[in-house]
């Protein structure tokens, strides 16, 4: 279990233990959770809570790892969870009790998710200091490609705390120097026969595969290994696993076509194309009113056109025009296309704020109305910048079976970028969302998409 599980576990009991105590106390005697219409926006209060501590990231590493931000971040993610149960209710006619009756909800739908989140994450807090979240492994290899594993554990491994130890052979290439500063002694030379032996003494939770040459890896003892109940795994497969994108720069043609993934079954296009055509409705009428002011505040701004469309390239790279609100003077690319670059002198003053708070994307929802675009996917880029991008970066055709998106799992997961090491980066999201594609990984996707808006470092 990932620690982002374990967490959400320990809100969903607090919730549990908190909220029904409340509506005891908190009603005055009256019946608050019951099979009545007032009951029922009751019952969808948790649900909401623990959907809003979701979408603001309070499950991400970076929050499981800073316990005082997470700290702060719960009140907003519990209040934001409240206002939207208490909105939705009234709006969809759930309320039939007493306005007093309704505050008291609210209320104590308030204060009690914000004290179980912080009783969750403190008692988290804790038994993550007790090494509770730590995850034992033995890697088998000692070389670029350990120290590498090593790195991107440490720094955006599913867990906070990775006890490791390494096994090496002569076969397998030398050891990195790196490695053994890092570790001192915690590398160890064994023969083919004394892996068994190494794994019995460290007594791991998973060994990984991971020399810089594979011919001299002891299959046999792998296999005993296994059989003993040690689960093995392929260096790629368990980095794919834990880090939830996909290492491009040992990246395999033959792992990919070995490896799960890459299906796209009728059911989930029909309910991802459902969901792309409902909520991009819903999105377009909540939402005129910001549309409007911003038309407004566009022409104000250099009496410019409001809109403009560039051609960019979506799946089986079919090319299609994209339409943003113009954020940038109008003669921003009098001298050919180039990268959006960080505090651009060509985007206007309005076009500062639509891009901070993303409104300048929402006339691509007109894209997914059409089929251009869906909700969630990789960014469309231009077929210029794509063409430069597919000499220099393996597999990034690939990032094309699906159709571009409005958000994706790049885009909540690595800041806006405009270079090569950041076209590199965010690559190896986008393989992983195609590999990895569901209907559910994307409703997962457009929650935390909220978190990006709300706190949208990286804009440009």
């Amino acid at each position: 279990m990932t620690t982002g599980r374990a967490l959400f576990l320990l809100d969903a009991v607090a919730i549990l233990l908190v909220w029904p105590v409340l509506l005891h106390f908190g009603c005055w005697g009256q019946e608050c959770f019951g099979p009545t219409p007032d009951g029922l926006a009751a019952a969808l209060y948790p649900a909401a809570d623990l959907v809003s501590l979701y979408a603001l990231g309070l499950y991400r590493r970076d929050a499981l790892i800073q316990t005082r931000e997470s700290l702060g971040r719960v009140p907003l993610a519990v209040s934001l969870g409240a206002v939207g149960v208490a909105v939705l209710s009234s709006a969809l006619g759930v309320w039939v009790g007493s306005p007093l009756n309704r505050v008291r909800l609210f209320s104590g739908a308030v204060l009690g998710f914000c004290l179980s989140g912080l009783i969750a994450r403190l008692i988290f807090s804790g038994l993550k200091r007790r090494g509770a979240f730590s995850r034992r492994l033995l890697v088998m290899g000692a070389g670029t490609q350990a120290w590498d594993l090593f790195c991107m554990l440490r720094n955006e491994g599913n867990h906070p705390q990775y006890r490791m130890q390494f096994v090496t052979q002569e076969e397998f290439g030398p050891v990195d120097p790196r490695l053994t500063a890092a570790l001192g002694e915690g590398i160890e030379l064994v023969q083919d026969t004394d892996v068994l032996t190494a794994a019995q003494r460290y007594d791991p939770d998973e060994i990984v595969v991971a020399p810089d040459d594979r011919r001299g890896v002891p299959l046999d003892m792998l296999l005993a290994c296994k059989k003993e109940g040690y689960p093995v795994s392929q260096y790629l497969t368990f980095l794919e696993h834990e880090i939830r994108r996909v290492d491009i720069r040992r990246v395999e043609v033959s792992w990919l076509l070995y490896s799960s993934g890459f299906y796209f079954g009728t059911l989930d296009n029909a309910l991802k194309r459902m969901l792309d055509v409902g909520v991009s409705l819903v999105l377009l009428l909540l939402f005129s009113p910001f549309l409007l002011a911003a038309c407004i505040a566009i022409k104000l701004d250099d009496g410019g056109p409001i809109l403009y469309s560039q051609e960019r390239v979506t799946r089986n790279g079919r090319p299609f025009n994209i339409y943003k609100m113009r954020t940038m003077r109008t003669d921003a690319e009098s001298n050919g296309a180039v990268w959006a670059q960080a505090r651009d002198p060509r985007i206007t003053k309005a076009g500062h704020f639509l891009r901070q708070t993303r409104i300048d994307e929402m006339p691509q929802l007109f894209n997914v109305l059409r089929g251009d675009m869906s909700l969630v996917g990789p960014r469309p880029e231009r077929p210029k910048f794509i063409a430069e991008l597919a000499e220099k970066l393996p597999l990034y055709q690939e990032r094309h079976m699906v159709k571009a998106g409005l958000t994706g799992w790049a885009q909540i997961n690595y800041p806006y970028g405009a270079s090569l090491d950041d076209a590199r980066s965010k690559l190896s999201y986008d393989l992983y969302y195609v590999k990895n594609f569901s209907i559910l990984f994307d409703l997962l996707i457009l929650l935390q998409t909220l978190r990006v808006v709300l706190w949208p470092s990286g804009a440009r």
